[in-house]
């Protein structure tokens, strides 16, 4: 690619990364001093992407109940109890994330090669006298020497600390009795939105009497947590350097 078309698809590039940007200017410059705007409550299911949790299932087992017993097959408790058991239920995610990893790598790599070609004896002598010139001699037609060397060294030291709690709603019931959750929580300070977003499949065994669940014992945890307003925007680079990011070579 030469210069002339570097130059040009830059330019298309950042066109278009600007047209992109300019899509959301209005609505952005319609908000200057004002809070940023929290999302309405809606159905999540009802959200585009959302596509409901497949897994392997045991075969249904049919209830039924002992001849002059109060006793269900199935039941998982006597007693009837207030947990999140269906759907449209409610309960509390206690979210508890304690992470810490370090690692210290070192490697060192050195090699050095040496080899050498030649002829002696009669056939050298006459190669010496038919074919080469004066001053050099078949006993050293040729050698190669290489040497190659490598040293690389990382490290990472990361600790993260996240405590909340969360109120999550069962969307599904699966076939084997476990529920598929999803919450959301929005909370604005200032002109900032601190969003959380906790969803996953849950036993209902591992609910306490409470009606709380951690978030370890969630399978396919997703958990997120972020913002959007000013001091957010203000941490991103802007959209011109994100483009120039993924272009640029060097």
């Amino acid at each position: 690619m030469t210069t002339s078309s570097f130059t040009k698809t830059l330019l298309v590039s950042i066109s278009l990364a600007s047209m992109v940007a300019a899509c959301g200017t209005p609505d952005r410059l319609a908000q200057i001093g004002q809070q940023p705007p929290l999302n309405a409550i809606q159905d999540p299911t009802t959200t585009a992407g959302y596509r409901p949790v497949q897994m392997p299932m045991p075969e249904p087992q049919k209830a039924h109940y002992s001849p002059n017993s109060l006793w269900r097959s199935g039941n998982r408790a006597f007693f009837e109890d207030q947990r999140a058991k269906q759907v449209g239920d409610i309960l509390t995610v206690v979210v508890t994330i304690s992470d810490k990893a370090e690692f210290d790598n070192s490697t060192q790599r050195s090699r050095s090669d040496s080899n050498g070609a030649g002829t002696g004896g009669a056939l050298g002598t006459a190669i010496d006298t038919l074919l080469l010139p004066a001053g050099v001699s078949a006993s050293n037609l040729g050698s190669v020497n290489s040497n190659s060397n490598f040293s690389g060294q990382g490290s990472v030291d990361r600790e993260e600390k996240l405590e909340t709690t969360v109120a999550a709603v069962v969307l599904q019931v699966l076939p084997n009795g476990n529920l598929v959750i999803e919450g959301r929580q929005e909370v604005r300070v200032n002109f900032e939105v601190r969003e959380m977003i906790v969803a996953g499949i849950v036993r209902p065994e591992d609910i306490s009497s409470d009606n709380r669940i951690a978030s370890e014992k969630i399978a396919e945890a997703r958990i997120g947590y972020g913002g959007r307003g000013q001091i957010t925007e203000v941490q991103q680079p802007r959209y011109g350097n994100q483009v120039l990011d993924i272009l640029l070579p060097f």
